[in-house]
């Protein structure tokens, strides 16, 4: 019997050593493609909330891809960066031209 099942433990070692390794040349599993943003920002035009909303970052075995997410963050605080940039030349402009200020700030 203790041959029996000694025999049996190394077919089934040598099985899974086998699957794992791949047999040889052919491999079992086709190589997976990476993940990568499907949605991604529009490079032609501003950002806008229905492309954020539309948006879906990949998801890695630890979590979120790292490069990807920090390069949508970093790509959203440009436009942020921009946009305050505008609104605030917009903002003097209108007080330069000696019209209210429809902020909530000064109210």
């Amino acid at each position: 019997m203790f041959w029996f099942l000694l025999i049996a433990l190394v077919v089934v070692v040598a099985a899974v050593t086998l699957a794992v390794v791949g047999g040889g040349s052919d491999a079992v599993l086709p190589e997976a493609e990476p993940d990568r943003v499907a949605d991604a920002l529009p490079e032609t035009r501003p950002v806008l909330r229905a492309d954020i909303d539309a948006l879906r970052l990949p998801v890695a075995p630890r979590g979120y891809r790292m490069a990807e997410v920090d390069d949508v963050l970093d790509r959203l605080a440009a436009e942020l960066a921009e946009r305050d940039a505008r609104i605030a030349e917009l903002t003097a402009a209108v007080r330069a031209h000696g019209r209210v200020d429809l902020t909530k700030e000064d109210q």
